[in-house]
């Protein structure tokens, strides 16, 4: 009676038990990828599949999730690794690497640690260019030595299903006293600069000091030729209306000469008149500073008859 009882009693609680681990397993068996993610799967220990976006189902026991890969792009920071330059300067370069997972199988089978193989074979780069390389050509080939880093560890992870993107130098650490040496050239540099731009500023300065004299003294030549050519013109004017006045002045006189004769002759006037205003012209013309007169020989004929007449009057 006990044993049915028992049996009876806990059959169904085995049963409703065994239910729910049977339940359990089926929802661990379901997998849901998420977005820029990628399962491995094994069956066996072998790889079975890559599962991507979406709700999966595992066979129970046999299957199993060996990795879970992130596809998005990743970003490592290595510590600065020390280097030696060509002409045996050592300094400390620490690199930032940005890497992309293309192929989960790849990534999850073909290196034990992806990161550190990276970090190893980004070192290992690192001191073979910079090897090659002097100490000033380093610090400004910044540009060179990223590509070419870049290239070679892409090429070598290619097999682990890895896409290098971008490789980046983030500092470059030189010795201290490489750093002093290189601060007191830049400040000899800079003086150097500053003793050019002062000597370059103090020329310009003197070509235009020159240039601006040299355009007054044009200026004044120029403002002196045109005052001396305003007062010849003024003289050359005053002159031709002073001969002008000159010649108006005889041309008046000559016509009231000439007015007066005809009115002598329209009176009928003799010849004794005639040598009477010849004589008072004369007198006129004696009145200078002259020291001589000439006087023509029909004149003197002339003064002969009218002192022949004055003393017929007489008589």
């Amino acid at each position: 009676m006990n044993r049915m009882y028992i049996s009876e009693v806990l059959g169904p609680a085995l049963l409703v038990i065994l239910a729910i681990i049977v339940v359990c397993v089926l929802i661990s068996c379901i997998k849901i990828v998420p977005q820029a993610q990628a399962l491995v799967v094994e069956r066996l220990g072998g790889y079975q599949g890559t599962w991507g976006v979406g709700v999966h189902f595992k066979v129970p026991i046999i299957d199993r999730v060996a990795k879970r890969v992130l596809l998005k792009e990743q970003v490592v920071d290595f510590e600065p690794q020390p280097v030696i330059t060509k002409d045996n300067v050592t300094m400390r370069i620490d690199t930032v690497v940005f890497f992309q997972i293309t192929d989960p199988k790849l990534f999850a089978y073909g290196v034990e640690n992806p990161i550190m193989a990276i970090e190893n074979l980004t070192a290992t780069t690192l001191r073979n260019i910079i090897g090659d390389m002097e100490l000033d050509q380093t610090l400004t080939s910044r540009e060179t030595i990223n590509t070419k880093m870049r290239a070679s560890l892409d090429q070598a992870t290619d097999p682990w299903g890895i896409k290098v993107n971008r490789v980046e130098l983030k500092n470059i650490l030189p010795p201290a006293q490489i750093v002093d040496a290189m601060e007191k050239q830049m400040k000899a540099e800079r003086e150097r600069r500053e003793a050019i731009l002062i000597a370059e500023g103090e020329k310009k300065s003197s070509i235009l000091r020159a240039e601006g004299k040299k355009e007054s003294a044009i200026l004044d030549a120029e403002a002196e030729k045109t005052a001396a050519i305003l007062r010849a013109e003024a003289q050359k004017e005053k002159m031709i209306r002073e001969a002008e006045g000159q010649a108006e002045a005889i041309l008046k006189v000559q016509q009231a000469n000439a007015e007066g004769i005809r009115l002598i002759k329209e009176a009928g006037a003799d010849q004794a008149v005639l040598a009477l205003k010849s004589f008072e012209a004369m007198t006129k013309v004696a009145d200078g500073q002259a020291t001589k007169i000439i006087i023509p020989s029909e004149m003197q004929n002339m003064a002969s008859l009218v002192k022949a007449a004055a003393e017929v009057a007489r008589d």
